[in-house]
């Protein structure tokens, strides 16, 4: 019975279908004129997507609001502490986003004018800055829908320096 009900809650067609709740943060810098995006290679061991480069993020903990978690995961994975302010990107939810289940997750960005040292950590195998742009031109390489997020990110951080 234990099995049938797990079936059911991963089943995107089941009416008792649960969603996990994630946060994830996209941590933008600029050097020399350049930005630069944080990215994790997600480690070999991990349950979805091992190896392919993604958003530092990951579950909420019980009685825990999105933006900490946020800031907790960023910290668990890469060892950066968040900004004072990070601003919400918004909800992504579509079904089939994360081949594990069910999975909503608010995104959030991070702005910083400089490029601090990473120390990867949690289920992260590697933190490293990339160029934006070269991440952008290769949307496949990012795990789940990471990619969209980046690009809703890039969007707002664009509004944000227009304003």
């Amino acid at each position: 019975m234990a099995q049938n009900s797990q079936n059911r809650q991963n089943d995107p067609n089941s009416q008792n279908e649960q969603a996990n709740l994630t946060a994830d943060v996209v941590a933008i810098a600029e050097h020399d004129q350049q930005r630069y995006v944080l990215l994790i290679q997600r480690a070999e061991d991990c349950d979805a997507e091992p190896g392919k480069l993604a958003l530092p993020g990951g579950h909420l903990d019980a009685g825990e609001r999105a933006e900490d978690a946020a800031r907790r995961e960023l910290a668990e994975e890469t060892g950066l502490i968040a900004p004072a302010a990070l601003d919400e990107i918004g909800a992504y939810h579509a079904p089939g986003r994360d081949p594990r289940g069910r999975y909503v997750t608010v995104a959030y960005l991070a702005w910083l004018d400089h490029l601090p040292s990473l120390t990867a950590g949690d289920d992260a195998s590697a933190a490293h800055w990339y160029q934006l742009g070269d991440v952008l031109a290769e949307p496949d390489q990012l795990a789940f829908d990471h990619a969209a997020i980046l690009a809703a990110a890039v969007a707002q951080l664009g509004q944000v320096a227009s304003r």
